[in-house]
């Protein structure tokens, strides 16, 4: 799915970093990459700080590890490059755990899965999926809903933007038929006021070989991280601190199956 669901292409990386410790000073010290343009999962708000759901569970998990962490926000496109490159020590930015991705990182255990799904004007006269063919529909490059809509909705004209915000403009506009993305985005998005021109059509069927089993934490291959946030994952959800955060941003279970 920003499980959201988003796959690697050519490096880089923004030059924007903002420090969200929540941490012991003797404790040890991570960089996490985010690509701060997901929200309700990452967005930076009218102070210039990266919020968001993904970001309170970092800093939940950071601190149960009795770790100092801070935050870098990165382009999608590059972001597993620069993991790879050294720049951060994680990504906790809704990525989808997808067999292609584990080629080149490992992954925590998930903190959450939810499905994917279509949004289209108010005033569509698109009633179901059936009814999406030869229309254009609108998604994020290099996501899994990007990969989803090539497989499943091959008789579409798929039309790529380097960021959600951008897919959401031109439904909003009419420049596309209907766009595809995570549930939870799509469905806050809707509710607010930039999103009062749409409506969810429809979730979708989850395909694992493209959605993957859920958001986890990319980490570098080999890195003994993982089975300490998967030791922190445990523990937030036993705690009750993992519901605590959801309940901020949620009113449904989004931890999943």
């Amino acid at each position: 799915m920003h499980i959201s669901t988003r796959i690697f292409a050519a490096a880089s990386i923004a030059a924007m970093s903002l420090f969200a410790g929540s941490a012991m000073a003797d404790g040890e010290k991570y960089v996490i990459g985010t690509d701060s343009t997901y929200p309700p999962f990452e967005f930076v708000d009218a102070s210039g700080t990266i919020q968001g759901f993904d970001i309170d569970i970092a800093k939940a998990l950071c601190a149960e590890m009795k770790a100092e962490c801070s935050f870098v926000s990165t382009d999608w496109d590059g972001i597993i490059p620069a993991l790879n490159a050294k720049k951060f020590d994680m990504i906790v930015s809704s990525m989808s755990i997808t067999p292609e991705r584990l080629k080149l990182v490992d992954f925590s255990n998930k903190y959450y899965n939810t499905p994917p799904a279509i949004a289209v004007p108010k005033d569509s006269k698109i009633t179901d999926v059936a009814g999406l063919k030869g229309k254009v529909i609108g998604a994020q490059t290099s996501t899994t809903h990007a990969n989803y809509a090539e497989k499943h909705l091959a008789d579409t004209e798929l039309k790529l933007y380097p960021t959600a915000d951008e897919y959401k403009l031109d439904v909003s506009s009419g420049r596309v038929d209907a766009v595809i993305d995570d549930v939870v985005v799509l469905s806050e998005w809707v509710k607010s006021d930039a999103g009062a021109c749409c409506k969810i059509l429809t979730t979708l069927p989850v395909d694992k070989e493209i959605n993957g089993n859920g958001a986890g934490i990319a980490i570098r291959k080999g890195d003994p991280l993982k089975e300490k946030l998967n030791t922190a994952i445990a523990a937030i959800r036993a705690s009750g601190e993992y519901k605590k955060i959801q309940d901020k941003y949620f009113d449904f279970d989004v931890y999943g199956e």
